[in-house]
């Protein structure tokens, strides 16, 4: 049934957008609204659906003689590695997509997706709200037809696991694990020990409950909002990643908005990275709650030191491979001594 909804929407999607493909233009033709299709893979009750749910209702409030804003929750509109290619055609405007994906469109996104890059949460937020360490990246990926507009937090990424907790890398030896789409993901498993199982989000909780994977990583609101903490009884808070989510527009919807449009949906992008990070503060209050309490989930909190020096090589070889990011790089390190934690 899910199959043939993703399959119904994407025809759909792709009929509607014959009309914006065909020279209808950004702007409302005939007396008739221009319909913007926003998706992404999170449940209605998620900080990012809500966070889009104030954009659509922003937008509407200020352009809405011109457009009508459709979000579209639980990859309705496909997986994410097609919403960014339904996006770079102009079939849909806007989606949310990791950043874990966007590497393979750009090798810049591979510096926001190392181990290890954010030494805390004030300094990763204090990064990516920075123009000058986001722009090069999030511009990117023009010539590929869209541009990142926005970031949204995912939290932090750690290990849960059904049957083994994981409190040192040596813990991860023969455990196959669930990473994202992303050559960087798949080294960082490699130097821990595990064994990187790249696939659709979508696909993880069967995996889990098949037993086809040991275990996955990602933020606590995975094992509520998608169940997983009701087959992995385990989640170790190493804290190997701060990867944001990133909301990318097709680059010749954006491209042809007048100026005017374009400050208003600047506007809306700022409002819906507030009101996301807002929510997403007490998301995952509750969400540690409701596993504790209703799915049994242990938290485990390990020295993380030995996961950070097992996954050092990816810094490395990332700056030797591009050398160019290591002012961007060096700029993130600026942060993370200004919000350093003081020594106990």
């Amino acid at each position: 049934m899910k199959m043939m909804s993703r399959l119904t929407a994407l025809t759909l999607t792709a009929v509607l957008a014959l009309g914006t493909l065909s020279g209808c233009g950004n702007t409302a033709s005939s007396g008739h609204k221009q319909i913007i299709r926003i998706g992404h893979n999170q449940s209605t009750n998620h900080p990012t659906h809500l966070g889009l749910k104030a954009f659509e209702s922003f937008i509407e409030e200020k352009l809405g003689d011109q457009y009508n804003v459709e979000v579209y929750p639980s990859e309705l509109l496909g997986s994410q590695n097609e919403m960014v290619q339904l996006t770079q055609t102009g079939a849909i405007n806007f989606c949310v997509a990791s950043n874990s994906l966007l590497e393979t469109f750009s090798s810049n996104y591979t510096l926001f997706n190392l181990p290890y890059l954010f030494s805390n949460s004030e300094a990763y937020h204090a990064a990516m709200d920075d123009t000058s360490i986001t722009d090069p990246i999030f511009k990117s990926t023009q010539q590929a037809g869209f541009e990142a507009v926005t970031w949204l937090d995912a939290g932090t990424r750690n290990f849960y696991t059904v049957n083994k907790p994981i409190n040192t890398p040596a813990d991860l030896k023969g455990l196959k694990i669930r990473v994202q789409q992303s050559p960087t993901n798949v080294e960082m498993m490699r130097l821990l020990g595990g064994a990187a199982t790249p696939m659709g989000f979508g696909e993880v909780y069967t995996a889990l409950q098949s037993k086809i994977i040991d275990g996955a990583e990602n933020n606590e609101m995975s094992l509520t909002d998608n169940g997983h903490g009701d087959v992995c009884k385990y989640y170790s808070y190493d804290m190997h990643q701060m990867i944001p989510d990133i909301l990318i527009g097709n680059f010749a919807f954006l491209n042809g908005l007048s100026d005017d449009e374009r400050a208003i949906f600047e506007e809306g992008f700022q409002l819906l990275n507030q009101v996301q990070r807002e929510e997403w503060v007490t998301a995952v209050e509750k969400a540690k709650e409701r596993a504790v309490n209703e799915q049994g989930v242990q938290f485990l909190y390990p020295d993380t030191r030995a996961f950070q020096e097992a996954c050092q090589p990816l810094h490395e070889s990332m700056l030797k491979a591009q050398p160019d990011l290591e002012p961007i790089y060096d700029a993130i390190q600026k942060y993370n001594e200004l919000y350093q934690e003081p020594q106990s």
